[in-house]
């Protein structure tokens, strides 16, 4: 019994620390802006009520919570949503850990990750817990709605009331004849508080060193973005596209990063490579938050592309020990924010050769750590079906890696050295 409170404990920190998400605190005082305020607080209040009985009046697949039945109809969006992160927010990552909380914390990581009050009774059921329904769910709650994670309903759909950005066609919503009975339409929808509900801490929320751990909010607030007119949604839905790509994303880490690599040869036949670094298209720290490394390194190789030293390594990352109590390096990008770094070659290149620099991506890597750590010593105390979700996990978060640059970059003639 010691040693599984043990694993209570370890888990409990990891997740209060990185997934819970609360609500905001600062806004523009203006009557839209305090409007919109107003509307989010009763929007996204925790927990969300269930959508209740649907209205007399509406078609049957109108009142599905199902997001393939939104697809139906919304094709655009729904083929957007089924290959974004929104619509694995219930993977192995976190249902391994379903296994482990009880009711009370689990709903605490559900409340972002499937917080519909339907969604986290599905969850409830299939795992037993004390304060599951009774009686069976309705007929438009699809067995599986718990994992479809952050669905069209969470976000669209209140009391089977549809609520959504303002129409680009015009209509105002309350038209007679449209599906749904209308809709709400209110420009929440287009403010980054709206993603600040699971994006950023409260000020009084969980910290590491003195920084929230989740403060991805203040982060674009405290930028040149909000001036700009630049919204969450402007980088991450462009055009209204529901594809909220991130760090997992290629020529998202392209579109944030400059990279300037300049080698310059030195009086003495030296050879000192600059390397200048910025945040110039993310509007909030880069990475922005614990979990993921982004690291930088500069090569030399030859005519074939084969590596023979590695002149320079710089890792961009907020990385932490894995139970969160300690910070154990800070080395992100503000927004804006750049960095020079500088090295010497440390032996003398043939004519063919070359630097190539390299941007390697570990969306995952705090977590891949954790997994590590709880199989390692941890694995004992989990039953099979929790380990086999664990292990999913980890394979999950080591298979997310990538290479989002290589550049390759000549070396400067020796024979007409610059004064150091």
């Amino acid at each position: 019994m010691a040693q599984r409170k043990i694993v209570l404990f370890l888990l409990l920190l990891f997740v209060s620390g990185t997934l819970l998400g609360l609500t905001w605190l600062y806004f523009d005082f203006n009557p839209a802006s305090e409007a919109s305020a107003d509307f989010l607080d009763q929007h996204w209040q925790r927990p969300l009520l269930p959508q209740g009985d649907p209205p007399a009046a509406g078609a049957g697949y109108e009142d599905s919570l199902d997001a393939k039945t939104c697809g139906g109809c919304h094709v655009q969006q729904y083929a957007d949503w089924s290959t974004s992160r929104h619509s694995r927010s219930m993977g192995a990552g976190i249902l391994w850990q379903m296994h482990i909380f009880d009711q009370e914390a689990a709903n605490k990581c559900l409340n972002c990750h499937a917080p519909l009050a339907e969604q986290k009774a599905l969850v409830a059921l299939e795992r037993h817990w004390p304060s599951r329904p009774e009686a069976d769910l309705p007929g438009y709650v699809p067995a599986n709605l718990h994992l479809q994670g952050l669905s069209c309903a969470a976000c669209h759909l209140r009391a089977h009331r549809v609520y959504g950005p303002p129409a680009r066609s015009g209509l105002s919503g309350n038209e007679s004849g449209l599906p749904h009975g209308g809709f709400v339409a209110t420009r929440a929808f287009e403010d980054s508080r709206f993603c600040a509900s699971c994006h950023q801490f409260a000020q009084d929320g969980p910290r590491l060193n003195g920084k929230l751990r989740e403060d991805i909010y203040n982060q674009w607030r405290a930028s040149v973005y909000p001036e700009r007119g630049e919204t969450c949604q402007t980088c991450h839905m462009p055009e209204r596209r529901h594809l909220w790509r991130g760090i997992g994303d290629a020529d998202m880490v392209r579109r944030a990063l400059a990279i300037d690599l300049k080698a310059l040869s030195l009086s003495g036949g030296q050879i000192q490579l600059q390397l200048r670094l910025g945040n110039a298209g993310a509007g909030h720290h880069f990475p922005a938050y614990l979990v993921p490394r982004v690291e930088v390194r500069v090569e030399l190789v030859d005519a074939g592309g084969r590596s023979h030293h590695q002149v320079l390594r710089h890792s961009l990352q907020w990385r932490a020990s894995v139970d969160l109590l300690e910070e154990q390096a800070d080395t992100r990008l503000a927004a804006g924010e750049t960095r020079q770094l500088q090295a010497l070659l440390p032996t003398s290149p043939e004519p063919d050769w070359s630097l190539r620099l390299t941007v390697d991506v570990a969306p995952k890597e705090h977590y891949e750590r954790v997994y590590e750590d709880m199989l390692s010593k941890q694995a004992h105390l989990m039953r099979s079906e929790t380990l086999k979700l664990l292990r999913q996990a980890l394979a999950e978060a080591r298979a997310s890696r990538y290479c989002a640059v290589t550049l390759n970059f000549p070396l400067p003639t020796l024979s007409a050295p610059v004064a150091n």
